[in-house]
């Protein structure tokens, strides 16, 4: 089977629904900026979770529309907030919605797109109860996202950050809305228990090991030559797994070093290089590859009861995709 045909495939389906939903509106400047990162590419990871599981639970993704979108414009709500907090340039190969429509148009953008997911949210067709418990269930994740990168911003201001502050902290910042999407997208199936909380099992552990495999990609992708954002990542203190575990497991002039470096701003091309030197010697990186791969182990196994389908099929693929790209 191939995983990737088969994302594209659902990806390209959302797309369309997406189109039709988000549509320009007035003033044009902020419709435009609102619409600029959603069609701006992106691989729809977690709509398409939300259809396969109920794809998975013999529901019909039809009903499972509305909150797909929901999801993604949440999704790319934190990612334009997230971009003017860390003053970034690009995403997706394309100027940030700040950059190209200015900061204060991408705030209201992002809080448009905030809007608009739960517009979609209304329109799930399903009883009372049933949208509540995802309508909650969204306002819960929201919540969490918005604690979890408040705590990786001020993890950057520390070094004394333990591994097990680091995964709440990804668990909250991204994990949870795989989590959810998974989860909720079989609750819409109309799942039994079993499988919603087998469903909600597999998205935590695919997002937490999804996160960690970043980590490890924007360290070993670069491993010839340290690129910018390695370095950026070292001197704005970004606290990885990588970086947590090194620092903890580094002992008196290396540790020094690491806790001087990390969060240095000034930090010259030299210091980057002999941190990368301590990442590895301390074995932090191939930690972080056993971590990630752990996970994704713990996400298969967690739906082997569901009933065997082609759902099923891809989502046991796309855990194995998670740690297997490149990007």
């Amino acid at each position: 089977m191939d995983i990737k045909k088969e994302l594209t495939k659902r990806a390209d389906f959302f797309n369309g629904q997406l189109e039709k939903f988000l549509k320009n509106g007035s003033p044009e400047k902020l419709y435009d900026a609102a619409r600029h990162l959603p069609f701006a590419g992106g691989k729809r990871l977690r709509p398409c979770m939300a259809m396969l599981s109920c794809e998975a639970v013999n529901g019909d993704i039809i009903n499972v529309i509305p909150l797909s979108i929901a999801i993604e414009l949440i999704h790319n709500f934190t990612l334009v907030h997230d971009d003017i907090m860390d003053k970034s340039t690009l995403r997706r190969g394309k100027n940030t919605v700040h950059i190209k429509y200015s900061e204060p148009t991408a705030i209201i953008a992002g809080d448009l797109l905030f809007t608009k997911a739960f517009e979609s949210m209304h329109k799930i067709q399903t009883s009372l109860e049933v949208f509540k418990n995802v309508e909650y269930g969204l306002i819960d994740c929201i919540r969490e996202i918005c604690e979890g990168q408040q705590m990786d911003m001020g993890f950057e201001e520390r070094n004394n950050v333990t591994e097990e502050q680091y995964t709440e902290m990804i668990r909250k910042k991204t994990a949870v809305l795989f989590q959810y999407s998974s989860e909720a997208g079989a609750i819409l199936g109309e799942c039994t228990k079993e499988q919603e909380n087998a469903l909600n099992q597999y998205g935590l552990s695919l997002g937490l090991g999804f996160q960690i495999w970043d980590d490890y990609l924007d360290i070993s992708s670069n491993k010839e030559i340290l690129g910018k954002d390695i370095g950026n990542d070292i001197r704005n203190g970004k606290k990885t797994l990588i970086a947590v575990h090194s620092i903890n497991s580094s002992e008196g002039k290396e540790k020094k070093q690491l806790e001087q470096i990390f969060g240095n701003r000034n930090a010259t091309e030299e210091d980057i290089k002999n941190v990368y030197r301590i990442l590895e010697k301390t074995g932090s990186i191939e930690y972080a590859k056993k971590t990630a791969l752990k996970y994704i182990d713990e996400a298969k196994e967690s739906i082997q009861i569901l009933p065997d389908s082609d759902a099923k099929q891809i989502l046991m693929n796309l855990a194995d995709y998670a740690i297997k790209r490149k990007k």
